[in-house]
């Protein structure tokens, strides 16, 4: 078990909530971290690039002129890439970036993610993080008493509407409920604040994992 500090919205420690490191994988896996974030750039891209071949482009078939005999370079059709307005010799034609990955392991990737965090002492644990009304200067004044105010990932247990709106556009910090996160979003931001209701249904959700003991590899 991983002993891990609850802290007021003050950033004062107001007791210790346990935490079984097997419901979060029981080791960091930096490999499946890797592939984790690699599928998720990867599923990010278009991949709507098109350029034209030489089939493409507008231009007679006929060759220019005869391959001898008149003192000029060989020449073949005026499409050919080697001429200006030619097409590309290797065009590039749209095509499909995504990866795929299961859900098992997806879990598993950000459940390690989030144990990376609190063997690495990044992730803050609240009682309780709520704003009466949508003021972005209460939150930033939260996050600069937790010191995670340099890139911060925000987990809230369900969407919390005041506290989305105060959020959303403080610089490198992003808000989700916990049900929504994924493995890049821990790791993309140096420091994780999470309600205690929100981690307790994350692990509530984990399958605990054969391997107890936590550590960091590599």
């Amino acid at each position: 078990m991983i002993e891990v500090p609850v802290l007021n919205i003050e950033g004062k420690e107001v007791g210790k909530f346990s935490v079984d490191e097997a419901l979060l994988g029981g080791e960091v896996r930096p490999a499946l971290l890797k592939q984790a974030v690699v599928r998720h750039h990867a599923n990010q891209r278009q991949g709507t690039v098109k350029t034209k071949t030489r089939a493409e482009v507008e231009g007679s078939t006929k060759k220019l002129y005869a391959q001898k005999h008149t003192g000029n370079a060989r020449r073949g059709n005026i499409r050919t890439p080697v001429m200006k307005g030619g097409g590309n010799a290797f065009g590039k034609l749209p095509r499909d970036f995504r990866q795929d990955m299961p859900l098992k392991q997806r879990r598993l990737a950000r459940n390690n993610a989030i144990l990376s965090k609190i063997l690495s002492n990044n992730l803050k644990l609240l009682d309780a993080f709520s704003v009466s009304a949508p003021k972005t200067k209460e939150v930033a004044k939260v996050l600069s008493a937790l010191n995670a105010d340099r890139g911060v990932l925000i987990a809230t247990n369900g969407l919390d509407r005041n506290l989305w709106l105060s959020a959303r556009n403080i610089d490198k910090a992003i808000i989700k409920p916990a049900a929504e996160i994924n493995a890049y979003d821990v790791l993309s931001k140096r420091t994780m604040v999470i309600t205690k209701e929100a981690l307790e249904g994350v692990l509530k959700g984990a399958k605990p994992s054969k391997n107890k003991t936590a550590k960091a590899n590599g």
